[in-house]
């Protein structure tokens, strides 16, 4: 198995590489998905407390939206990882 393997790495270097920029990649856009359907969900949220309670402003909480900003940076950074990878297949 692991032969085959290494057989395919020497004749196929740049799909193997692009395979890998594209593991990358998935997990990324999930991510942001993921982050920004949360947070509109949180602003929706939001929205239906202030329809129903308008002396009050509901606010997002200091963790809730350092979470989003983590998220954001890490789902880009593995988008960039994945570009950055894959721009390096075309140069093997």
């Amino acid at each position: 198995m692991s032969l085959q393997l290494i057989s395919l790495f020497t004749a196929h270097p740049a799909k193997l590489i692009n395979l890998l920029a594209l593991l990358f990649a998935c997990p990324g856009g999930w991510l942001l998905h993921a982050t920004r359907r949360r947070e509109q969900r949180a602003l929706a949220s939001i929205e239906a407390q202030r329809q129903s309670r308008p002396s009050e402003e509901p606010t997002l909480d200091w963790a809730t939206l350092r979470m989003n900003r983590f998220f954001y940076r890490f789902g880009f950074a593995c988008l960039g990882m994945a570009l950055l990878v894959s721009w390096i297949s075309t140069r093997v």
